[in-house]
């Protein structure tokens, strides 16, 4: 058997990722079908999928632009649901800091929720791998791809067939956000923080500008703190001397 080399790595990443590609094809249709009815013209959606990248913050913008929010109310809104990429590239981080400038910001821009559930398993079976860049590449690249084919389909045929968010295509997401969640519930501030946060975005969901979600992400991000300090805590005290 050959050993691996930069493009099988691509290629492996980018194939480990092909059920999240699955997944997210319906929601980037979706997504393109409805930059019409925000008031967007065609390119500025697909301007937005180059260069934003982030499928829920799309979404949300859209609805904000579509209800005449403030310029600074989407991009605080649009900010504050990111900021959960800054969790997931702190928990990638010690895997590529060996990486040079140019590398990290690639795959920082490349890093998706789907791409880190693929990349923090690949990095807990291959810990330093050496050519553990060109697979996460090849994660987030096809990833890149896939979301700017169907922003274009849904751009392109969201006039010819209307009403394409109501067949429920959308579903196919919430099962991959489902199978990105559901393995990483491994520990008691990572289970905290999800419940936490889901009971806050039902609570919240009649707040308008999306506050809800952003109530919830804030709640589940602050449990999950609060219980990480409290099991390191009781570590402590158990592992003291007597």
């Amino acid at each position: 058997m050959s050993a691996p080399n930069a493009f099988t790595s691509m290629a492996a990443g980018a194939r480990d990722t092909l059920p999240m590609i699955v997944g997210a094809s319906p929601f980037g249709l979706i997504f393109g079908s409805l930059v019409a009815g925000s008031g967007l013209l065609p390119w500025q959606g697909q301007a937005m999928s180059l260069a934003v990248f982030a499928g829920s913050s799309q979404f949300i913008a859209l609805s904000l632009v579509a209800g005449q929010a403030g310029l600074v109310v989407i991009w605080l809104t649009t900010f504050i649901v990111n900021l959960r990429h800054v969790l997931y590239a702190a928990t990638l981080l010690p895997d590529v800091a060996h990486l040079p400038a140019r590398w990290r910001w690639l795959l920082g821009f490349l890093l998706t929720d789907e791409s880190f559930a693929v990349m923090s398993g690949y990095y807990r079976r291959n810990p330093k791998a050496p050519l553990g860049h060109w697979y996460f590449l090849g994660s987030g690249l096809s990833m890149y791809l896939n979301w700017q084919l169907w922003t274009l389909l849904g751009l392109l045929f969201g006039a010819a067939f209307p009403g394409l968010e109501k067949l429920g295509l959308d579903f196919a997401m919430v099962a991959t956000f489902i199978a990105i969640v559901v393995p990483l519930l491994c520990s008691v501030p990572r289970l905290g923080a999800a419940l936490a946060a889901g009971a806050l975005a039902y609570v919240f969901q009649a707040l308008p500008y999306k506050l809800g979600l952003l109530a919830a992400v804030a709640g589940g991000v602050l449990v999950g703190l609060v219980l990480t300090r409290w099991r390191a805590g009781a570590c402590g005290l158990e592992e003291a001397p007597r």
